[in-house]
């Protein structure tokens, strides 16, 4: 199937299944692809020219291509306007300022084109990977697109020390961010102009880290990011600064991750605004991400019991073991109602919370006659030490914990259907 072919089907496929194909304006291009470039008066011309034929050949639907000028001081802007009198589907954006962001910002959001993409103007992806690329994008299946040189089935030409970098700038991500997408500053990226006008105006960075940040703020926005695996040979005539773009990036990751704990950020609403909330189970009796919350349970559970066996240990020691066994569990008890209302069951604001300790209360009273029940069975049939008290309110509190979970995601945390709470 020829590129072609496969865009056709993608935008056929999407209108199938309901989601909302590009669709451009008569006589607006479908695709805008940005150029973003500081000093490049010689990679310039010949990247245009083999972008602009390669588009004309292979890409299907109108196009645009827009050569983003961060403030050059050579001739990168005299060469750039040449370029767009020759082309009719050329054109030039001359910014006073320098920033890849700043650039891609400034054309993206006035840009009348259904789908935004960007690229180096070294050209360092092969282009053979724009129509996969821009096809979910085209189709509506997808809201980003990027290219990645760390996929599987991506060849990559590159020197030792870039790929160290890069590989240890996308682990830190992930430690530090949760990212799931494999390769953050590969330029070769694409975007719907639907989800850029809402991403845009919460993005803070107008330089290198721009994209991060852009993926980030999707990701956590529920969007769907697709990646494609790519051709990619290094330019070493590249005159990016590695260490200040790290810097910058370190201090962008410090930035983004502050904001997002600290609520600055609104996820919540960035999701409303997208439509893109997480996806409810409507089959009676089912309810959702069973093993997501189990995990989450568990640790909690595991918190919990430890914070419980320290404090009946230290109360132990000066009280009797059914006194200990009420304190310490009742005390754990309410931060584990709280721990798993907001990260096993996803609820955020104070709406209902008092309700949910109290039923967690009784959840707690429960348990607490599951323990003192078996405290007092293993008193009638033996005088047991401390060891041996220890081992069998694990047991008890295991069992207890089993209980808790059933009645938390059954009863005190319960998704009610809209028409319930609506009645």
């Amino acid at each position: 199937m020829t590129e072609i072919d496969a865009m056709t089907a993608a935008i056929i496929s999407g209108a199938e299944t309901g989601r909302r194909p590009a669709i451009a304006p008569t006589g607006s291009p479908v695709l805008d692809v940005v150029i973003p470039v500081y000093n490049e008066e010689t990679d310039l011309e010949p990247c245009i020219r083999r972008l602009h034929a390669y588009l004309v050949e292979q890409f299907p639907y109108p196009f645009r291509i827009t050569v983003a000028d961060n403030a050059s001081t050579d001739g990168t802007l005299r060469v750039a306007e040449r370029l767009g009198r020759e082309f009719d589907d050329v054109e030039v954006r001359h910014l006073e300022e320098k920033g890849r962001g700043r650039a891609l910002r400034a054309v993206w959001s006035t840009s009348d084109a259904p789908v935004l993409a960007y690229m180096d103007v070294d050209l360092s992806t092969d282009l053979a990977a724009l129509g996969p690329l821009v096809a979910p994008l085209l189709s509506g299946h997808s809201d980003l697109a990027i290219g990645s040189r760390l996929a599987r089935g991506a060849r990559v030409v590159r020197g030792p020390k870039r790929e160290f970098i890069s590989r240890c700038y996308n682990l830190i991500l992930r430690g530090t961010l949760a990212a799931r997408f494999s390769d953050a500053q590969c330029g070769f990226k694409a975007i719907r102009a639907d989800v850029a006008e809402r991403l845009l105006p919460h993005i803070q960075d107008t330089g290198w880290f721009f994209d991060t940040e852009l993926l980030v703020l999707a990701q956590k926005a529920g969007l769907r990011i697709h990646e494609v695996p790519v051709d990619w040979v290094d330019d070493p005539d590249s005159s990016v600064n590695i260490v200040a773009t790290a810097t910058a990036d370190l201090k962008g990751i410090a930035r983004l991750a502050k904001a997002t704990m600290t609520g600055r950020i609104r996820i919540s609403g960035l999701r409303e605004q997208l439509g893109r909330a997480p996806i409810q189970v409507r089959a009676p009796g089912v309810a959702p991400s069973l093993v997501r919350q189990l995990v989450r349970f568990a640790a909690v559970g595991v918190a919990s019991t430890v914070a419980y066996l320290v404090l009946f240990l230290l109360l132990r020691t000066f009280t009797g073991a059914q006194v200990a066994n009420f304190v310490a569990l009742l005390v754990t008890a309410i931060g584990n109602t709280a721990l798993n209302r907001r990260l096993t069951f996803g609820i955020r604001g104070k709406e209902g919370a008092g309700l949910h300790q109290f039923q967690g209360l009784i959840v707690f009273g429960l348990g607490l006659a599951l323990t003192s029940g078996a405290l007092a069975l293993l008193h009638m049939m033996t005088a047991p030490g401390l060891p041996l008290e220890t081992a069998v309110l694990v047991l008890a509190n295991l069992a207890a914990t089993v209980l808790r979970f059933l009645l938390l995601r059954g009863w005190v945390f319960r998704r009610r259907p809209a028409t319930e709470m609506e009645s």
